[in-house]
């Protein structure tokens, strides 16, 4: 396994965990101080304002996990399709993220698109 698809399954942790302490820890292990990330519902910077969109999804989906799908990766790239649903059930929201890693292995910014979403989120 390369360093990237790591980082990309300790990226997937994060969203996967729920006491905000740990969380906080794995954000700051994986993510740099100004990482960006955006997606069609939020635009942030830094890891204050990433942690805080995550918590926020586990307090929308409450016991929901984050699946990790396939990762394709090359130079300092990494793409990949993820599913967010309760665990052994239907996923309910279906996207892919590319995140881009520097030199440091840390991500520094992350696109995201959402190719399914319930109706009101």
């Amino acid at each position: 396994m390369s360093d990237n698809q790591h980082l990309v399954q300790r990226y997937i942790a994060v969203w996967n965990e729920t006491d905000p302490a740990a969380r906080r820890l794995l954000v700051d292990e994986v993510l740099a101080a100004d990482a960006r990330y955006t997606d069609p519902l939020a635009d942030v910077t830094g890891r204050d304002a990433f942690d805080a969109v995550v918590a926020a999804v586990q307090e929308q989906f409450p016991g929901f996990v984050l699946t990790l799908g396939a990762v394709d990766t090359h130079h300092h790239l990494a793409r990949f399709t993820w599913e967010l649903g309760p665990a052994g059930g239907e996923s309910v929201v279906i996207g892919f993220d590319v995140v881009e890693i520097g030199d440091d292995g840390l991500v520094h910014s992350v696109q995201g698109f959402l190719d399914k979403v319930p109706a009101g989120a």
